[in-house]
Parts: structure tokens; C-alpha cells; sequence
């Protein structure tokens, strides 16, 4: 393997890391919120919203990144970015009171942005267009696996030590992320477009930088539109996603079992339900078949599974953990091997991982297919901000979402107890995946024809160029 092909597999494989790390930190909040809330002395709910701040601020944030991201040397600004997020998550940690729990998670917000935006600019760059939607799948499932490295170091740590432990962690992980960038390499614009190979092979630039005009070009773009609208609507339901350690909580302690072991397995539960994102890759590839035969392929494809999400989330929900059997210890290790058991001897239990798995496998087919049609469809120096666009309608979606079960649970649990509150309030938040499917059905032929003016608006370029 040349020198060349080594620093593009490092620099991939440090952006999908990366890629991890917005989700871990939203991750750490659901299963230390009982221990937060109880320390500085607030009521639970309020901490949803800090987490819905923290989402809705990384968002907004990554539309100011994507643009420069555009301008600017992309390795500098990621470094920059992670250094403050990094300082933001350690001031977390030593907080005192709300306000500069809030305040603190809202700084780290602006610093996340600069991971989803940069990241995928890069990214597009470098990933051959054939396979694009399956090596996606690949930075997609890092952000899918982090949400379950959170809750898992959250749970694990939190026991043992301190709900501070966690914060101080991710933040010098964070920091070493920043000393590893320096050794990445920026990727050539456009330099995975097949109408520009000819052209950069020659040692020609494609220099067309985006300009605060082209931001209308983006937001105007039939296919983008549709494509904010069905992130929109998909992140209302996964925002509230987050939660499902909570509800875990609640169920394992109305079996029997104290607050510490509910935390332990909450998040053991929580990694092993979500196992079905490993099948993103698969999904991505057979997204990448269908769009080869056709520009619609794609969207068609995605909206089966978005819609074959709902009935299996609800249905899982609502099944107890009847006969639950963990040992009164709060060993980590034995804990999880208790749960293991449980998934096979259980019927219970066993019919709620099925159900997460097949559900959980229907997820992970949106990120890749959606991440590759907003490559798709936008030119190559347009993505970092495109991204970044559609990523503020997938913050606004998640903040919704998230805060929403805070306001939901409050009037639901008024007349329904624990954990029935939570299971009526997380089905609810389901039904936005009916317009989130229908959106992908309704921007098939758009698809097509945007795909097609990108690439004929490549070829004219290359030749003049030339």
C-alpha cells in the first residue's frame, strides 16, 4: 500500500472515530440524569432540556462549520472545533449548579457542530462514488454505536465513581483526537466525482468555492428540501431514542431491583438492543445496487424500512420484563452475564431483543441511503454547508423529540404510573416515521433529476477547466 493510500485509510478512519463522539456525549446524559438531577438538586424532566440545548446548538453551530468548511482548510478548523468542544465536556464535569450545566453543554454544542459538517466534507471526498453509500454506512454507524459507547461508559462509571467521571473521560479522549488530526490528509476537492478524474489526474484544481449566494441554490433544491423535511420528522422519533435507558430503569426496578443495578443493566440493555445497526454496511450496499440501476432506487428502498421501524419500536416498548432474574450484586461483569441468560432463557426478554434487533436493523438503513443522496445531489464544494443544513432540520427533529418526551411524560404521568408513562409517550413519538417514509416515495424523481444537472454541471466545468 503506497504512503498516499495509508494517510486517506488513517484520515477515514479518524473521521469516522470522530463521527462517534457528538453522539457519546448525547449518550452520557439518559442514564445519569437520576444521579444529576438528585445532586444539583432538579427535577429530571429539566434535564432533558439541557440535552435538547446540547442538540439543537451543535446543530445550528454546524451550518456556520459546513460554510466554512467550504472557504477554509478543513484540518484546521477540526482541530479547533474539537479542542473547544473537548474543554467544554471537562467544565461539564466540574459544574456546580444548572445554569452552568446549561450553559457549559450549550459551549459544547458549538464545538460538536464542526464533526458532522467538516467530517462529511472530507469524507465525500474521499469515498469512490460507487461505494459511497456503503462506506458511509460506516461514519453513520460510528454515530449510531456512540450513543451506546455513552450510555455504556455513563452506566459502567457513573456506579463506581462519580456521575462526573464520564465528562472528564470523553474530554481527554477528545483532546488526543485533536493531536492525532494533525497527521490527516485534507482530501483534493471533488476528488471522488468520476467527472473530475480526468481533470485532477492531469494535475488541474477543481477550485469553485461555495459563496454565501450558492446557500439559496441549497435550500431551494427540490431534493434537499424533501431531504430536511424527512430528517426533520425521522429525528423527531430517534431523538426520543435516548431515553430508552430510562425506561429500562424503570422497568427493571419494577421488578424488584435497586436503582444502581437498574442503571448497570439499563445501559448493557440499551447496547445490546441496538445491535441491529451493524446491518448499516448491508443496507448501504444494497442502496448503492438500486441506485446504480436507477436515480430513484435509493429513496424507494429507505422508505420501506424508515416505515417498518414503527410497529416494532411500539411493539417492543410495550413488552415487560416479566421474571427478570439479576442477582442483588452490583458487579458490572456479572450483571452482564445475568443478561445474557436472560436473553435466552427469558421469553420475555428474548422477544424484546428480537424485536430491538429487527427494529434497530430498519433504523441503520436511513443513515447511509440519506447520507449518500445528500452527497448525490449537491455539488462537491456545496456539501459541507448542504450537510450542514440538513443537519440543523435533523438537531431541530432530535431536540423536538427529545424535549418533547420531557413535556409528553410530565401530563402523561399524571394518570399513568412507571414505566406505563414511558411506554405510552415513546410510542406515541413513533408515528412521525409515517411522513418520514412518505417523504422518501415523494423525492424519488426529484433525485433523479438533480443527480443528473449535478453531474452534467461537473462535465461542463472539467472541460472548461481544460
Amino acid at each position: 500500500m503506497s504512503i498516499s493510500n495509508v494517510k486517506m485509510a488513517y484520515t477515514i478512519f479518524i473521521f469516522v472515530a470522530l463521527a462517534a463522539f457528538d453522539n457519546i456525549i448525547i449518550g452520557l446524559f439518559p442514564p445519569l440524569f437520576s444521579s444529576i438531577a438528585k445532586e444539583i438538586k432538579v427535577p429530571i424532566s429539566s434535564l432533558g432540556i439541557v440535552s435538547a440545548a446540547n442538540i439543537l446548538v451543535t446543530a445550528l453551530s454546524a451550518i456556520l462549520w459546513g460554510y466554512l468548511a467550504g472557504k477554509f482548510n478543513r484540518k484546521r478548523l477540526i482541530i479547533i472545533g474539537t479542542i473547544f468542544w473537548s474543554v467544554s465536556v471537562f467544565l461539564t464535569a466540574h459544574c456546580s449548579s444548572y445554569i452552568q450545566l446549561f450553559i457549559f453543554q450549550v459551549f459544547t454544542g458549538i464545538g460538536l457542530g464542526c464533526i458532522s459538517s467538516i467530517g462529511f466534507s472530507v469524507l465525500t471526498d474521499y469515498i469512490p462514488h460507487k461505494f459511497r453509500g456503503m462506506l458511509l454506512s460506516l461514519w453513520g454507524m460510528s454515530q449510531g454505536f456512540g450513543g451506546i459507547a455513552g450510555a455504556l461508559i455513563a452506566s459502567l462509571l457513573a456506579t463506581s465513581t462519580s456521575w462526573r467521571t464520564p465528562f472528564e473521560i470523553v474530554s481527554f479522549i477528545g483532546l488526543l483526537l485533536a493531536v492525532l488530526y494533525f497527521f490527516i490528509k485534507e482530501p483534493t476537492l471533488g476528488e471522488s466525482e468520476p467527472e473530475l478524474q480526468e481533470l485532477l489526474n492531469r494535475g488541474f484544481e477543481y477550485n469553485y468555492n461555495i459563496q454565501l449566494k450558492n446557500i439559496y441554490n441549497i435550500i431551494s433544491r427540490k431534493s434537499n428540501i424533501l431531504l430536511f423535511l424527512q430528517a426533520f420528522f425521522m429525528n423527531i422519533t430517534t431523538g426520543t431514542l435516548i431515553w430508552l435507558p430510562t425506561m429500562y430503569i424503570s422497568k427493571i426496578q419494577h421488578e424488584g431491583y435497586s436503582l444502581k443495578i437498574a442503571i448497570i443493566a439499563s445501559g448493557y440493555l440499551f447496547a445490546l438492543f441496538q445491535l441491529g445497526g451493524l446491518t448499516s454496511t448491508i443496507f448501504g450496499y444494497l442502496g448503492d445496487l438500486v441506485q446504480n440501476k436507477t436515480y430513484k432506487g435509493r429513496a424507494i428502498l429507505t422508505s420501506f424500512f424508515v416505515f417498518a421501524m414503527m410497529p416494532l419500536y411500539i411493539v417492543m416498548f410495550t413488552i415487560p420484563m416479566n421474571k427478570l432474574v439479576l442477582s442483588s450484586s452490583d458487579n458490572a461483569a456479572l450483571v452482564f452475564l445475568e443478561l445474557l441468560k436472560q436473553i435466552i432463557t427469558n421469553p420475555w426478554i428474548f422477544a424484546i431483543f428480537i424485536l430491538s434487533l429487527l427494529a434497530s436493523a430498519a433504523q441503520s438503513a436511513n443513515t447511509p441511503n440519506w447520507l449518500a443522496l445528500i452527497t448525490d445531489v449537491n455539488l462537491p464544494e456545496n456539501r459541507g454547508a448542504a450537510f450542514s443544513i440538513a443537519n440543523l432540520a435533523n438537531g431541530l427533529g432530535r431536540t423536538i423529540g427529545n424535549a418533547g418526551v420531557s413535556i409528553l411524560l410530565s401530563y402523561i404521568s399524571v394518570k399513568s404510573g412507571e414505566p406505563e408513562n414511558y411506554i405510552i409517550t415513546l410510542a406515541i413519538f413513533q408515528l412521525f416515521l409515517i411522513p418520514s417514509s412518505l417523504l422518501y416515495i415523494k423525492m424519488a424523481k426529484n433525485n433523479e433529476e438533480d443527480i443528473n444537472e449535478v453531474k452534467c454541471i461537473l462535465n461542463k466545468r472539467a472541460k472548461s477547466i481544460r
